[in-house]
């Protein structure tokens, strides 16, 4: 991951490079097996996520999509991390991604597949999550694989995502 206002970087194995602009969690505090109904307690703050995913290597893995999600400077976080205590809750959060300007994604986190209590939940139970850990939240529709046809990102693209009360990332795609 790269930070606010660095370039992301297309990997020349690819020209199935897309957006997925997320909210992510970063946890404050260590469990193993947490309740969902104590997970809260867990989250230390929220920063915006911009998870690049290579799409064609995606499909490497048949069903673990780790190698597209993983290539080097292909996602960015930040600009800063707003603190828990912020917010009465995260059912509600607006997230929003523009290419060039145009809005490409736009919804809330009340239509997520998973909330953020059941992910923190679920990834305790195969692993202690410690301080520091960061779980991004899932993307809404309009990634550019989504597109017919599809929309995938061009080196000189401008790359925002932004979530009211937590920040705005900016970054810029170059080719490796």
């Amino acid at each position: 991951l790269v930070g606010h206002l660095q370039p992301i970087v297309r990997p020349p194995e690819s020209k199935q490079f897309d957006y997925e602009g997320e909210i992510a969690i970063i946890i404050g505090k260590s469990g193993r097996r947490i309740p969902q109904d104590s997970a809260k307690s867990h989250i230390a703050g929220l920063t915006v996520l911009q998870e690049g995913s290579v799409r064609d290597w995606m499909r490497h893995g048949k069903f673990n999509v780790t190698q597209g999600k993983n290539f080097d400077r292909s996602g960015a976080i930040g600009p800063w991390m707003v603190t828990a205590d912020e917010f009465d809750n995260y059912d509600n959060l607006t997230v929003t991604t523009r290419i060039n300007g145009e809005q490409r994604q736009h919804d809330t986190t009340a239509n997520l597949l998973f909330s953020f209590p059941y992910l923190i939940s679920y990834l305790s139970t195969f692993m202690r999550l410690k301080p520091g850990d960061i779980i991004s939240t899932g993307t809404p529709t309009g990634a550019g694989a989504r597109f017919d046809p599809p929309r995938f990102l061009v080196p000189g693209d401008d790359v925002e995502v932004e979530v009211p009360g937590v920040g705005r990332l900016k970054n810029y795609v170059v080719d490796e």
